[in-house]
């Protein structure tokens, strides 16, 4: 949201009231307590009819310091995000007659005594950003500029892109040379953010949109440190755009909260940032093999899913689930969490059956209840929805008919659905697709009182985390898996999360891997998308192509609108690139797996930007048309007809994992390759994991293990994690010399074969 015309002036009707000095510095409760008037006191005249700003630094864990600045504290604050506060953090606040300095381990703040206004943090010795003149602001709409007085209603912005408010509050951090920002969720647009304009505000928008379904006020930067805008409402990010030397952002209201997490690199920032708002939950090994579905809108029944799976199987295709997506229930009744018994007639033996064939079963969710659901009567019947401010339910015919929201800042309401889910889980599915969970208004009550406006993006939240908690009541721990669509910060303790509607094209294959490169930075471990695209049918080339990327994703998913995605509607060949990148997939569980494993201990995800991997390397600090797989595999889809693709390769010798070709890297290679290939390389220096199975997914890794050794000198040495599926963490240490090698490791009589590429 832009507030001034220019540097130098304002829009009309925009007040600006900027912290201009640190007038009063104090020490209190562990905190740093800066008075700022906003203009400068040279008499103590000036101290009369004048706003001031407060702002208060403080320390919350290693590494992470927490600013508020304040206009009028006595009004309604914004609840923030849950965090984990680090009891044992041992933050130091110093103030001298120059400075107030608020020490978080190697995090430090600094505050300027005097005008101007100054406050700059470091990471040691070395500066990471700092807020300036006309940093701290209080913005006041008079009515020339606040169009935005009118309802928001369920798209939480009026026509001039503003929030519904009078009353703003921003921070500015500055941008050094060369600076860029990446993540604020999941946005399909380009990876790095420098000159965009973003709304922290969950949308049903596709991805070849601005919008996105998973908002995240957070963000990290090359420079080795990221920031997190406490405020689950609506947030207003100008990047390197109002100004464009600055990250601006703002929020409806008198206050505003943002931490900072130091680094120094990438990797540490995530770790920093999930500590306190929550790791990704560790998912079972069977999740991660391939996922076949009914697709949305085609005709299915049980001898639909039988073809389905025996045609898989006839063409000796490993698959892992089976989804249900919505005609699982009765159209016009979603969700009634109940089996449309005119097509599903016996869901408990048809569930049974397929267990027998050894797959799990996912089915589609909403937190929307129709009027024609059996749940509608119940659920207004006991107040279980979100209701108007006159006490009334609710409702709009925006998806099904008559459709309410289930309320879950309602214990009983909560409590309601879950059972409903139970009996479900009961009858045999084995995981949930929470769908949905941006399309909530603004104008409505809850029953726990909740700001209509800081729910619109946190009710995914709890959406999410009620479905997560039945999971694992009945699965057990480590077994829960949802493919979720919305989120806010902190969902990725939910996961795993896929990339919403795209359509089947190489641009949205491409701007789907935008979005999860986005959402990596973001703090989300785990991340799918649906394979050949959503809307339309896929030609074949662009369903090959993106079979191979999707096998490559943490997790894949075979999924459409209105057409089948089983890979023998496309041509034979789909059959074998199908075949091709399950098995592989297959074989690599082992190193996806403690890949995985990392994931759920830091917060770093699977598939990954580059510059998590190599920050020093100016070269990929733009790079969004390829990633990492772990920390040693790099990919690069083909995203074009011909088959050309441009991938770039940071300096040593990288080997390709499907030729076994040794390439020098440092430089950019455009190549070409056919429908079972791409560019698909090995780091110098890696231990990769292979299992000695193709056909599945979970299974016992060390029996037939190998260790794939790709060495940097003539001396080998290294080690490699494997974690087997049911938890079990080994570390073999590889030595050797040459072309030969041996693996051993502690706690375990596995022997795995070590194979040398040079």
């Amino acid at each position: 949201m832009k507030f001034t015309d220019g540097f130098w002036q304002r829009r009309p009707g925009v007040e600006a009231l900027y912290a201009r000095e640190a007038f009063r510095l104090t020490e209190r409760d562990g905190a740093l307590h800066v008075l700022a008037p906003t203009r400068e006191i040279q008499a103590r005249g000036n101290v009369l009819n004048l706003p001031a700003l407060e702002v208060t630094v403080a320390p919350v864990a290693e590494g992470v310091i927490r600013v508020r600045i304040d206009h009028h504290r006595g009004v309604r604050r914004s609840p923030g995000f849950a965090l984990t506060a680090d009891a044992g953090c041992g933050g130091e606040v110093e103030v001298t007659e120059t400075a107030g300095t608020v020490t978080a381990g190697r995090l430090r703040a600094v505050v300027t005594a005097g005008a101007p206004w100054n406050l700059e943090f470091f990471d040691g010795d070395t500066r990471l950003t700092g807020s300036g003149e006309k940093g701290p602001g209080h913005m006041v709409l008079g009515a020339d500029a606040a169009v935005a007085a009118e309802p928001a209603g369920e798209t939480g912005v009026a026509h001039d892109g503003r929030a519904p408010a009078r009353a703003y509050t921003h921070e500015q951090l500055d941008l050094g040379v060369g600076e860029v920002v990446y993540g604020l969720g999941e946005r399909f647009g380009p990876l790095v953010k420098n000159g965009q304009s973003v709304d922290i505000w969950n949308a049903d928008g596709g991805t070849s949109s601005e919008q996105s379904y998973k908002n995240i006020p957070f963000y990290l930067t090359n420079r080795g440190y990221g920031v997190l805008v406490n405020h689950p409402e609506h947030v207003s990010f100008e990047v390197g755009s109002e100004t464009v030397e600055r990250v601006q952002f703002s929020v409806p209201g008198q206050s505003l909260e943002y931490l900072v997490f130091a680094g120094p690199t990438p990797k540490d920032v995530i770790d920093r940032y999930t500590r306190l708002t929550g790791r990704p939950a560790s998912v079972p090994a069977w999740s991660y093999g391939l996922w076949l579905s009914t697709s949305f809108t085609t005709d299915y029944d049980e001898a639909t899913v039988n073809r389905f799976i025996d045609g898989m199987r006839e063409r000796d295709i490993p698959l892992s689930v089976f989804h249900f997506d919505c005609f699982w229930m009765r159209e016009f009744e979603w969700t009634n969490l109940t089996w449309d018994e005119r097509t599903f007639p016996d869901p408990e033996g048809m569930l049974a059956r397929l267990h027998e064939r050894d797959l799990r079963v996912c089915a589609w969710i909403n937190p929307y209840i129709a009027q024609a659901s059996s749940m509608f009567d119940e659920g207004l019947e006991h107040g279980y929805f979100v209701k108007n401010p006159d006490g009334t339910v609710w409702q709009w015919d925006l998806w099904v008919a008559g459709m309410a929201l289930v309320d879950f800042t309602n214990p009983a309401a909560r409590r309601w659905f879950q059972d409903r889910l139970r009996t479900l889980l009961r009858q045999g599915v084995d995981a949930l697709k929470t769908d949905f969970g941006e399309r909530i208004p603004t104008d409505v009550t809850y029953h726990d009182g909740s700001d209509p406006t800081v729910m619109h993006n946190l009710y995914t939240q709890l959406y999410n985390d009620a479905v997560f908690e039945v999971l694992k009541e009945e699965r057990g721990e480590g077994e829960a898996v949802l493919f979720a669509r919305s989120a806010t910060a902190g969902g990725q303790q939910f996961p795993v999360h896929w990339g919403g509607d795209n359509t089947s094209t190489y641009p949205s294959m491409a701007e789907t891997l935008r979005g999860g490169l986005s959402l990596a930075a973001s703090g989300f471990g785990y991340w799918s998308h649906d394979i050949g695209g959503f809307e339309g049918t896929p030609d074949p080339g662009v369903f090959k192509r993106w079979v191979a990327f999707g096998l490559l994703s943490s997790h894949s998913r075979l999924h459409g609108s209105d057409s089948y995605r089983v890979p023998w509607a496309f041509d034979d060949e789909a059959v074998a690139v199908t075949r091709r990148f399950a098995e592989l997939k297959n074989s690599l569980m082992p190193y996806l797996l403690a890949a995985g494993a990392d994931a759920a201990a830091t917060g770093v995800s699977i598939a990954r930007p580059m510059f998590f991997e190599f920050p020093d390397d100016p070269a990929v600090t733009y790079l969004d048309r390829q990633y990492m797989l772990g920390s040693e595999v790099l990919v690069a889809p083909v995203m074009s007809a011909d088959g050309t693709v441009d991938v770039y390769l940071p300096s040593g010798t990288w080997t390709s994992l499907i030729t076994g070709e040794r390439v020098e890297g440092g430089r950019w290679l455009r190549e070409s390759h056919g429908f079972d290939s791409l560019p698909l390389y090995v780091r110098p220096g890696a231990v990769i994991a292979r299992g000695s199975r193709t056909d599945r997914p979970d299974y016992d890794y060390l029996d037939g293990l190998v260790l794939d050794v790709y060495p940097e000198a003539d001396e080998i040495t290294g080690s490699v994690d494997v974690v087997t599926p049911d938890g079990e963490r080994v570390t073999f240490t590889v030595n050797g010399e040459g072309d030969s090698a041996t693996a051993t490791a502690v706690g375990t009589t596995a022997t795995p074969e070590v194979r040398v590429h040079r």
